[in-house]
C-alpha cells in the first residue's frame, strides 16, 4: 500500500464529521392553521435528526407594516413544534429587510 494513501485513509477516518445542517421553513403571511401543522412536523423531521431549523417569513409590500400579525403566526408556529418537540431558540425572532426569521435546535 502507497504510503500515501495511508495517510488519506487515515484522515478520513479522524475527520469530525459535520453536525446539524441549517435546514430553512419558510412560513407565508396568510398560511392556514393545517399547512403551519404540515411545516411544524417537517421542522420536527429536521430537529429529530440533528439540524438547527431557520424559521422565515416573508413580507411583501403592505404586509411589512402588519409586522406584529406575522409575529403571531410565528408564535403560533411555535406552539405548534413545541407540543411535539422541545426546541431552543438559537437566535431571537429578529426583522430583516425582507421579513422575520428565527433559528431553531433541538434542546
Amino acid at each position: 500500500m502507497d504510503y500515501g494513501k495511508y495517510l488519506y485513509s487515515l484522515q478520513k477516518k479522524t475527520k469530525i464529521k459535520k453536525t446539524g445542517e441549517l435546514k430553512t421553513i419558510r412560513l407565508s403571511f396568510n398560511i392556514s392553521s393545517h399547512d403551519l401543522e404540515i411545516r411544524a412536523k417537517q421542522a420536527e423531521k429536521f430537529l429529530k435528526k440533528g439540524d438547527k431549523v431557520r424559521v422565515e417569513m416573508r413580507l411583501r409590500g403592505r404586509e411589512k407594516a402588519l409586522a406584529d400579525f406575522a409575529k403571531g403566526k410565528i408564535k403560533q408556529f411555535l406552539e405548534v413544534l413545541e407540543g411535539v418537540v422541545p426546541v431552543k431558540i438559537e437566535r431571537e425572532l429578529k426583522k430583516e429587510s425582507r421579513g422575520l426569521t428565527m433559528i431553531l435546535s433541538k434542546s
